[in-house]
């Protein structure tokens, strides 16, 4: 009896793993609109800056509001931190999360790191209630810092 119960188990997980994982992996989400004239920027630090040990990170964003992820609004979001990466994630998904990609999403609009000795890249992108970048995207320009 034991056996046909894992059998039937397998049988079932077997299932779950092809048909739908795949399907959720896939799920395009939609991209809430956001005004043109919606600015993310650093207030701190500057691009070029070099810093050493706690490096405080504040975030500016004019044009738009800020709210806690899963709070829904037409003209707020929250900030998504990009750590020394080479591109964006996919715009049209819920950014990931990962040492590179911190989330903020308590409405947080300042932030107290640690990074390694050496050259680093900073950038900031606006996600909505469920981490979906807006479209056209609130994006930063990207800076670089030099940890000390």
């Amino acid at each position: 009896m034991k056996e046909a119960n894992h059998g039937y188990l397998a049988c079932v997980a077997t299932f779950l793993l092809i048909f739908l994982i795949p399907v959720s992996a896939s799920a395009q989400f939609t991209s809430q609109p956001a005004p043109e004239e919606a600015k993310l920027y650093f207030i701190s630090p500057s691009n070029g800056a070099t810093v050493s040990g706690e490096i405080n990170i504040q975030f500016g964003l004019k044009g738009f509001g800020v709210a806690p992820a899963g709070t829904k609004h037409p003209a707020a979001g929250h900030h998504h931190l990009l750590i020394d990466l080479d591109t964006v994630p996919p715009l049209h998904q819920p950014m990931p999360a990962s040492e590179n990609i911190r989330h903020f999403g308590g409405g947080q609009t300042e932030v107290s790191i640690s990074l390694p000795k050496g050259k680093h890249t900073l950038q900031l992108i606006l996600g909505d209630h469920l981490h979906v970048p807006y479209a056209p995207p609130i994006i930063s320009e990207k800076i670089t810092i030099l940890v000390e």
